[in-house]
């Protein structure tokens, strides 16, 4: 009869609320379905497992603050990296984000402090398949990556905002801003034709493909569609290099519109994700075997 577990925090002031929200998103928590009204605003974060969890007695953690709020990590420092850099870019102070430290129950752990009097703790088990089957995931930090992305100019309303995603979601998840190529084409007919020449350079770890085919505009939508995505997954399947697919197919404008942005998400944002997530995969995948 149990559905889920929500943990209120009110914020003080609309600032500290922008605050919480930008830090959450800046380590990829996954955004609910928020509200405004004319006496509150609300912005749920979500996460795959949640608990609720009871104690009594003396709970030591690492340093002098005790967090309220414990979030499972699968891969502490790289939260850690994302969450100074985060701080440092928002002006916060450098004790806000504390360091990585053991605690007693076999587990590492760091306490943020986005805004004042609100504690979070970061941690994950020192063994990293505790209460886990083995499986090979990839991580959300691109930091060290290289990224092409082609995008189409042809709907640029469209194209633009879903660049402007990728893009956010990259920087956000530790990329840099001169490990971007931005490779511009005229429409989604040539984004695989791009994507080959940047995969075969050798000089991206994946490739985000962006554009937009609406089938009341093109009259053999279905054609290029069946070419482009055929050619976007020939060139990931014969280099090697991850491509990640956002590129959208729709009835009309407005529904192309909700998806780069307005109602249903930004697919340029979950496109360069896919990406991230593949690059570590492929990483994991090769550091296994050249272990054996």
């Amino acid at each position: 009869m149990i559905k889920g577990i929500t943990l209120v925090r009110p914020a003080a002031t609309p600032a500290e609320l922008e605050k919480l929200m930008g830090f959450f998103t800046a380590l990829g928590f996954e955004a609910g379905k928020g509200w405004q009204d004319a006496r509150s605003t609300g912005a749920p974060f979500l996460a795959p497992l949640a608990s609720l969890e009871f104690v009594h007695g003396a709970w030591p953690v690492s340093g002098e603050k005790t967090p309220e709020v414990l979030i499972e990590a699968t891969s502490l420092d790289s939260v850690h990296h994302i969450a100074k850099g985060w701080a440092e870019r928002t002006g916060l102070p450098a004790d806000a984000i504390g360091p990585v430290a053991e605690t007693h129950w076999k587990s590492r752990m760091f306490i943020a402090e986005p805004v004042q009097g609100m504690l979070f703790g970061f941690w994950e088990f020192d063994n990293p398949f505790h209460g886990k089957p083995i499986a090979v995931e990839g991580d959300l930090s691109a930091d060290g990556m290289r990224f092409g992305v082609v995008v189409a100019r042809w709907n640029a309303v469209i194209t633009d905002r879903l660049l402007q995603g990728a893009l956010d979601a990259l920087l956000r998840s530790g990329a840099r801003r001169e490990d971007v190529k931005i490779v511009r084409v005229p429409g989604a007919w040539e984004i695989p034709a791009a994507a080959r020449m940047l995969a075969d350079t050798r000089q991206v770890d994946a490739i985000v493909t962006l554009g937009v085919l609406l089938r009341g505009e093109t009259a053999h939508y279905e054609a290029i569609y069946n070419e482009v995505s055929r050619g976007i997954g020939q060139s990931q399947q014969e280099t090697g290099v991850p491509h990640s697919f956002g590129v959208l197919t729709c009835e009309t404008l407005e529904q192309a519109l909700d998806r780069a942005g307005l109602k249903m998400g930004n697919k340029g944002f979950e496109a360069a994700l896919a990406a991230i997530e593949m690059v570590d995969i492929q990483r994991k995948i090769a550091a296994k075997a050249a272990d054996r």
